[in-house]
């Protein structure tokens, strides 16, 4: 889990403000230690203390610095220009230098950019002609969290006339087995994340009534370790941070008593997300 760190702090850190717990952390050591993985020459974010910077990195490291409001730490300028960098010539987003091409960069970059309200510097056009070109057949975008990232990226544009909503409600709804859990794709086991990337992305397209809230509910406190705290992929294994998150989000998204309403598109806690857009600047 070394080079995921950052991605662990964002999974723990919006888990506890989701359970009005942000206060148990110092706020003052996580912005310290957030920075000291930015990589200044660059403007991007590697994933723990000296590795390389990449956009999977910068995108949870300012989600931090939201759920703290403390963007001021950052030279917003420098990390817009090296999100903007990554742009290739058709509209796609690389994920860092090495250059590799994936919809969840698309994404990243959409989501990193409005947060620090900076999409003017890349071509939005262009980065949305390129997700829709990704749709498939079934209306679906290749497997979650691929569809995700596309329709949270066409949110964030507002170009979500784009998907046929119908089509692709239906192929997400097909998600939920038996146990009410939902899985990634056809023939697969339920696994409490995708109770996040399919939820999400049904409350996107307004069809997450064509699912039963109530049995993946049940699905997502059945996986949960009642003596040790967490939660895991399915019930009785173990758990970790990365579960525990995207269960309690998923929580979160079907309003569960106790716990804080989340934004589908940036994956952060509303009172977050209207924080930043209510106090727009520029």
């Amino acid at each position: 889990m070394e080079h995921i760190r950052l991605n662990g702090a964002y999974w723990g850190l919006t888990t506890l403000d989701l359970l009005h717990k942000l206060r148990a952390v110092e706020a003052d050591e996580v912005i310290e230690w957030i920075m000291s993985c930015y990589h200044p020459e660059s403007g991007g974010f590697g994933g723990n203390v000296g590795h390389d910077a990449h956009v999977l990195y910068t995108l949870s490291a300012v989600q931090v610095l939201c759920l703290f409001d403390r963007l001021d730490a950052l030279d917003v300028d420098k990390v817009a220009d090296y999100i903007a960098g990554l742009q290739n010539e058709d509209g796609s987003f690389s994920g860092d230098i090495w250059g590799e091409v994936d919809t969840r960069f698309s994404y990243i970059a959409i989501c990193t950019l409005s947060l620090l309200h900076r999409l003017h510097k890349i071509n939005v056009q262009k980065a949305v002609d390129y997700i829709v070109s990704c749709k498939n057949l079934d209306g679906g975008f290749g497997a979650m969290p691929g569809v995700f990232c596309c329709v949270g990226a066409l949110a964030i544009t507002g170009s979500l006339h784009h998907i046929d909503r119908d089509l692709l409600g239906w192929w997400l709804c097909e998600r939920q087995c038996k146990e009410g859990g939902l899985n990634g794709r056809p023939e697969k086991l339920a696994d409490v994340c995708y109770s996040w990337w399919v939820l999400s992305s049904l409350i996107m397209i307004d069809r997450v009534h064509w699912i039963d809230k109530d049995k993946l509910a049940k699905f997502i406190l059945n996986c949960q370790d009642k003596e040790n705290g967490g939660i895991s992929d399915r019930p009785d294994n173990a758990v970790d941070i990365y579960h525990t998150y995207f269960g309690v989000a998923g929580l979160s998204l079907m309003e569960y008593p106790g716990v804080k309403p989340m934004d589908p598109a940036y994956a952060l806690p509303l009172d977050v997300v209207n924080r930043i857009f209510l106090r727009k600047e520029h």
